[in-house]
């Protein structure tokens, strides 16, 4: 049996301490079943066959997340950008994203993959810098959004940390569209002429680590329990089974 003599403060600091660290565990086994449940879009996307541009703009494109799209038209070399900070086999370089401009007219970015920051220049990759109709596939991802600690995009030197969607298309001379400024296709690994850019760089590695972060904030939570319950054994305030703690150090 326990008889226990709350003490004021470490009581009024710990109760609340319990309680978010309950909270937080619970909500991150929420965050778990959210995420199984993008996981598990993801693969049937992956799993589904190429649908036309077409098909992708008749919804909302993000519900097709990570599934293949099929576009054919042209090349807008003369207006790529530069997607920068990016690495590949510990090299860094960056990422070229070229507007295509359908058959049908709209204006589509197309992420084409990797190159090493010495071949930024088109002169130097000439033979990728491909003109006339072409017949793509791409995998769609969604615009992205400028996380705390990520630096500043800078149109005005065509330098990117992050694909603005919709910034590009507008100086790509597209009309502004709320579906087609809320994706862009990356490439797949079909290799281009002369090499260059490297396509095929979606990762398809996210993780779903909530379990452990669940696992975590209940032990702390119960750790915070062990901590609350020695200091009052230390203090004479806990018994058990008519047990305390004498003044001297030794249970009574």
């Amino acid at each position: 049996m326990f008889k226990l003599r709350p003490a004021f403060w470490p009581t009024v600091i710990s109760v609340p301490i319990f309680i978010l660290c309950m909270a937080l565990a619970v909500w991150q086994l929420e965050r778990r079943e959210w995420k199984w449940g993008i996981l598990d879009r993801i693969a049937a996307n992956q799993a589904a066959a190429p649908i036309t541009l077409d098909e992708l703009l008749a919804g909302d494109p993000l519900a097709h997340e990570y599934g293949r799209v099929k576009i054919s038209g042209t090349f807008l070399n003369d207006h790529e950008f530069y997607l920068a900070a990016r690495s590949l086999k510990d090299q860094v370089g960056m990422h070229v994203i070229t507007p295509v401009r359908t058959d049908e007219g709209r204006i589509v970015l197309f992420d084409r993959g990797w190159i090493p920051s010495a071949k930024k220049d088109p002169a130097t990759r000439a033979a990728g810098e491909i003109a006339g109709h072409v017949d793509l596939v791409g995998v769609v991802r969604r615009t992205q959004v400028q996380h705390y600690f990520t630096p500043d995009n800078h149109p005005e030197n065509n330098f990117w940390f992050t694909v603005d969607v919709p910034a590009m298309r507008r100086i790509a001379g597209g009309a502004p569209d709320p579906r087609l400024d809320s994706f862009f296709l990356d490439a797949d690994a079909t290799p281009n002429p002369g090499g260059l850019p490297i396509g095929g760089q979606t990762h398809l590695d996210i993780p779903n680590d909530h379990l452990q972060y669940a696992i975590t904030w209940f032990l702390i939570g119960l750790a915070l329990i062990g901590v609350y319950l020695a200091y009052h054994w230390e203090n004479g305030r806990l018994a058990v089974n008519g047990r305390t703690k004498a003044k001297g150090g030794d249970p009574a």
